[in-house]
């Protein structure tokens, strides 16, 4: 089983299977838009547009799991996000990450890595790093900058 084995709703609406990022590598954020790490969208904006033209995309998955920091609509976030932060990378539908209704694909990606105190997704704005191949090569905290993962990224788009 790899990343592309999973599909998702876009923020719109519709289902994306994530085999059409297939070659690409992707970092994959659960998202708030009320939380101290929010400005973080500002770097993964800038880091989308320095390397998607290399094969990065970025895919913001938002929660309200968390202290309920992301409590509006779909609608409402991606505007949020677009107006405060112009956040052109895919967004997705608001979902769970954690507990029994966790998205299959968060299940997945926490199976595949281990944060400090267990599987479980501490806190808005942790990061999987996938590469090309579909694999989950790392897992960051939330108060990890996209900044400071700059070269875990560029290491991952020499890869084939």
């Amino acid at each position: 089983m790899t990343f592309y084995d999973f599909s998702a709703k876009k923020i719109n609406g519709a289902t994306v299977q994530l085999s059409n990022y297939a070659g690409q590598v992707v970092l994959v954020v659960n998202t708030a838009s009320k939380c101290g790490f929010t400005p973080q969208f500002k770097e993964l904006e800038e880091l989308y547009q320095k390397y998607q033209d290399q094969g990065l995309v970025i895919l913001g998955f938002p929660t309200n799991q968390f202290a309920h920091q992301d409590p509006g609509t779909d609608a409402e976030i991606l505007t949020f996000c677009q107006v405060n932060y112009g956040v052109t990378f895919p967004m997705f539908e608001k979902i769970d990450v954690n507990g029994a209704v966790a998205h299959p694909l968060f299940v997945y990606l926490k199976s595949q890595t281990r944060a400090w105190l267990g599987r479980d997704i501490k806190w808005n704005f942790t990061k999987f790093l996938i590469d090309r191949n579909g694999h989950v090569i790392r897992r960051f905290a939330p108060a990890v900058s996209p900044i400071k993962i700059e070269r875990d990224i560029e290491k991952a788009l020499q890869s084939k």
